[in-house]
């Protein structure tokens, strides 16, 4: 495996996702925790992720140079190579103009250009640079404006880049990494979803064995695939709880008891909207609204096991990123994950059975195709587990829930009657909590403000706002303002991710 540390990068799972796009497992661990993931994980290769530190600032993060002393091949991308430097005995130095955006490389003789053209194109975005290399390294690159942008000490498996072969703007930057993934540390492309799913199956039954499995079955893709991988392995030991808590999408909930009452699994839906919406009351804060959509899902789900009785293990489709998103390890959090950080800490379960908690999204996909699932459940659009509970800017009502919903159903009936319903990834309506002032029919108006949100993205963890056509947004929001009440103007978020998330809160 490749371990990837994370200094506070934007693009650590991005990183992660290249490397198993190579078919070769890899996990992101953060900077504090490296020596010991080295020594207990054994890995074949780490990577440094970048930061948004300059290395000369206080708190900037730092790691033991016994990592560098390990013998296993380091490949240090941005921060991690100014870092790499700093620690060997190098010079880092400060810059006056930072470096951003394309730029050409200019290549000398490394094993990680092997086959690589150039003068090709990388992304650059240098606070600091190197001003002289630690001793046994050598230069291999440079750009018109940097002397020494990539470094290598080949007696030591040691590399830096002050670019970003992760990123699509780097035109070889996956040949880059597949150099040092294969060719300097000796991998082989051998991560698949076939083998993945034999020790899934292999490992959810040695860990349940007996046992009895109550899982969240949302009817998105994760829990879907979760439902697939649980049934393959203990069969009918598993039980899918549905908890429609009043925060699906106009439908939503009739369509997932549809899809899965007749599957041959054992179902069970739980209406719990006023429930929720109690627990919501008067809660504003996004973080405060995902903790405690997650506390009242266990205590539904632990309500719904005493029913069952003798029910041993909660199932979850918790994935990789949210994981990282939510700062598990330490890690920076961007948004707590109601499967993730929002779980209290006392459950009525031996455990948590997470078979899809080390896949990235596509992997998940993929992993559902193996097992047979079909295309329109598996390359359904991502739904946040605390739904439209987190579309809803301020605080939740029923009534603010319904206006979302319709006009949310709009939107999208509306991208797929134009044929954009396949081209863009995910897209929905936010509720804004802002109110402004219209007219309809002559009478003045004071109601909400709703945000529409589309993007195009191949892994979720980057995200470009989609170029929707005018006349087809034009015709959405004249469509909303007409058929939903209390909604008097529309706006569209042009924000990629990042510096957005996707969703709102």
């Amino acid at each position: 495996m490749i371990l990837v540390v994370d200094f506070g990068g934007q693009s650590n799972q991005l990183i992660a996702r290249k490397v198993r796009d190579l078919k070769v497992y890899c996990e992101v661990v953060p900077f504090n925790k490296a020596l010991n993931s080295i020594e207990e994980k054994k890995p074949t290769g780490i990577i440094f992720t970048g930061g948004a530190n300059s290395i000369y600032e206080e708190k900037a993060p730092k790691i033991e140079k016994e990592v560098f002393e390990c013998g296993i091949p380091i490949l240090a991308l941005d921060y991690g190579t100014q870092l790499m430097v700093q620690a060997l005995g190098g010079k880092v130095k400060k810059v006056d103009r930072i470096e951003f955006g394309e730029v050409n490389l200019n290549i000398e003789e490394s094993v990680l250009f092997k086959n690589i053209e150039n003068g090709n194109v990388v992304w650059i975005n240098n606070v600091d640079i190197i001003e002289e290399l630690p001793e046994g390294f050598k230069s291999t690159a440079s750009t018109k404006n940097s002397k020494i942008v990539a470094m290598e000490n080949i007696e030591k498996n040691l590399f830096g880049f002050q670019f970003h072969p992760e990123v699509n703007n780097s035109k070889y930057g996956k040949d880059m990494l597949a150099n040092f993934v294969y060719g300097v540390c000796g991998e082989k492309a051998d991560w698949t979803m076939a083998n993945y799913a034999k020790t899934a199956i292999d490992d959810i039954k040695k860990k349940v064995g007996d046992g009895k499995v109550l899982l969240a079955l949302s009817g998105g893709v994760d829990s879907s695939v979760t439902a697939a991988l649980l049934s393959k392995a203990i069969g009918n030991k598993l039980t899918c709880i549905f908890v429609d808590h009043g925060f699906m999408r106009k439908n939503e909930g009739d369509e997932v008891e549809e899809a899965f009452k007749d599957s041959g699994m054992n179902f069970i839906r739980v209406n719990a909207e006023d429930r929720f919406l109690n627990k919501l009351k008067g809660i504003t804060d996004p973080e405060e609204k995902r903790k405690a959509i997650g506390e009242e899902f266990i205590r539904v789900f632990e309500d719904e096991g005493r029913k069952i009785k003798s029910v041993d293990y909660l199932a979850q489709g918790t994935i990789y990123p949210d994981i990282i998103e939510s700062g598990v390890g330490d890690g920076a959090v961007i948004k707590s994950h109601h499967n993730v950080g929002g779980l209290p800490d006392v459950v009525d379960f031996k455990d948590l059975v997470e078979p899809l908690k080390m896949l990235f999204k596509d992997e998940v996909r993929e992993l559902g195709r193996e097992l047979g699932l079909p295309n329109y459940l598996v390359d359904r659009q991502p739904f946040p587990g605390p739904g439209l509970g987190i579309r809803v800017i301020g605080e939740i009502t029923k009534d603010k829930l319904d206006i979302l919903r319709d006009a949310d159903y709009i939107f999208r009936e509306e991208l797929e009657k134009a044929g954009l319903s396949k081209d863009i990834n995910q897209y929905f309506a936010v509720l804004t909590n802002n109110r402004t002032v219209g007219v309809k029919e002559d009478i003045r108006t004071y109601d909400y403000t709703l945000a529409l949100r589309a993007v195009e993205t191949t892994d979720f963890m980057t995200a470009e706002w989609s170029r929707i056509p005018y006349e087809i947004l034009d015709k959405v929001s004249r469509r909303i303002v007409d058929e939903v009440e209390h909604i008097n103007r529309i706006v569209y978020d042009i924000t990629s991710k990042p510096p957005a998330t996707i969703e709102w809160e």
